[in-house]
């Protein structure tokens, strides 16, 4: 898919750094998860290459941050419109790197665009507030100014979309980054990059550098031990963000953590089958069930358990299985052998415990490679099972039958993660007691697909903390400031 891109000068495959690409010393491999074919090489970065970056952000910070917010917005607004131009191109590099069908592939660019244009208009409605005169004489204000220098660290799910919900907003509020994207799928962020550095912004204000999985330690904890870095905003597993919450404790800085999740899916018996077969097979089985808010237990009522898992199974059945260069795919392969493993472990484990597979159930070896697992729909699932416990992260959706709402309300919180959740019925009593009892930071109701950029996005619990998306997303990039000035009686 690389050797059609319309602009091939949107293939980056070197560091960014003060406004320079750059490469470092030692260079890894990115490779297609459909065959493992190797389709370009990018640095492997170290601590030195991190501490440039840092170097160069922490001098253009004073400037940028000065920069009236209008000026940044209309900058931030040029980068959104080069990436809606380069939509084709951008979405090949997802699909190449992370292996999502094409028309998954758009939609994010689509999704990654609208948080840059959202935070562009937001970036001019940063706010302070004037506080009643409590005492004759004395003016209370309270500003909002840029936290400094923010490290982003993002997943190989969403490519594009994730770095561009943490760097818009850091932009906005006027704060210079560094970022680092996963290892297996850099290209797209040094595209991403690229377009930002067309669309006019100056030197040292974004900064990338790529590396391996074995260098990345090095890399992440030269920020953490650098006080210039004021903010981390991470999204990925929940043991990687309590140790970055651990290490920056020594600088005390900021952080934004979107971490793991295991979200219940809860179909009551008065809901709507159709509608709620519709709701889980887009919020289950989009990018492969590799989301961070795909459901990973789904909880039907005795009354309906039946006919939802008949209807379901005969849905994930007709999935079409693929590469993304067949238009036809539905699900893509898995990002790597290892996440092949693990879904194939969760599966073993639930049939050992008493499970039955009802569709799927089994790995793929196809002629397009070895990362492939068959959309699968699992019945009498129960809360021994691993994957009851630990997010399965690919196309396996595990039944759960229940009978009391006081019962599922409970089983769906029994989990340490609190990131998302979804229910259906029709019942508006139902509606707001579950909702308000659901322990997590976001719910979906008789809807299955979520996300937006007006609507905040996070976690509570082991999930995280802080926000992105909505103008909530811009208070983690900021810090308040209290003036109290007197004698002007």
């Amino acid at each position: 898919m690389l050797t059609t891109l319309t602009h091939p000068a949107l293939l980056r495959t070197q560091n960014f750094i003060d406004q320079q690409w750059c490469d470092s010393g030692a260079r890894f491999d990115v490779t297609d998860p459909a065959t493992g074919a190797v389709i370009a090489s990018v640095p492997d970065s170290d601590a030195g290459d991190a501490r440039r970056a840092a170097d160069a952000a922490a001098a253009a910070f004073p400037a940028w941050s000065r920069r009236p917010a209008r000026e940044r917005a209309q900058l931030i607004k040029r980068w959104h419109a080069l990436i809606l131009a380069h939509e084709p191109d951008l979405a090949r590099i997802i699909s190449a790197e992370q292996g999502k069908p094409m028309h998954e592939s758009v939609g994010e660019v689509r999704y990654g665009a609208s948080y840059v244009e959202w935070f562009a208009e937001e970036a001019t409605r940063i706010c302070g507030d004037v506080v009643a005169e409590a005492v004759p004489g004395r003016k209370m204000l309270v500003l909002k100014e840029p936290v400094g220098v923010v490290a982003a660290i993002t997943p190989w799910n969403f490519p594009l979309a994730m770095i561009a919900r943490k760097i818009a907003p850091a932009l906005a509020a006027g704060c210079t980054v560094v970022a680092k994207p996963a290892e297996d799928t850099p290209l797209t962020a040094l595209a991403l990059v690229a377009l930002a550095e067309q669309a006019g912004l100056p030197p040292g204000v974004l900064n990338i550098v790529t590396a391996s999985r074995a260098h990345t330690p090095a890399v992440v904890d030269a920020w953490l031990a650098d006080p210039r870095v004021r903010k981390i905003t991470f999204t990925g597993s929940t043991p990687v963000g309590k140790h970055l919450a651990r290490e920056s404790a020594g600088t005390l800085k900021k952080l934004s953590l979107e971490l793991g999740g295991n979200a219940p899916f809860i179909v009551f018996d008065d809901a709507d089958l159709d509608a709620a077969v519709d709701g889980l097979m887009a919020a289950k089985f989009r990018n492969g069930g590799q989301t961070c808010v795909c459901p990973n237990r789904v909880y039907v009522q005795a009354g309906v358990h039946d006919a939802f898992v008949a209807r379901l199974a005969a849905c994930v059945g007709a999935l079409h299985v693929g590469p993304a260069t067949e238009p036809a795919a539905q699900i893509g392969p898995m990002i790597n052998a290892r996440a092949v493993d693990k879904i194939e472990r969760h599966v073993r484990d639930a049939v050992a415990r008493g499970a039955r597979v009802v569709v799927g159930g089994e790995r793929l070896r196809t002629a397009d490679g070895p990362h492939y697992y068959a959309p699968t729909v699992l019945v009498d699932a129960t809360p021994a099972m691993e994957l009851a416990h630990e997010e399965t992260f690919g196309p396996v959706a595990p039944v759960f039958r229940f009978t009391h709402e006081d019962e599922v309300v409970r089983d769906a919180n029994d989990t340490p993660f609190g990131l998302a959740a979804y229910f259906y019925s029709s019942d508006v009593r139902r509606v707001w007691r579950v909702a308000q009892a659901l322990e997590t930071g976001i719910v979906g109701i008789n809807e299955g697909a979520l996300a937006s950029e007006a609507a905040p996005f996070g976690g509570v619990k082991e999930s995280g903390y802080g926000r992105e998306g909505s103008r909530h997303g811009l208070d983690d990039y900021m810090h308040t400031k209290y003036l109290c000035q007197g004698q002007l009686g």
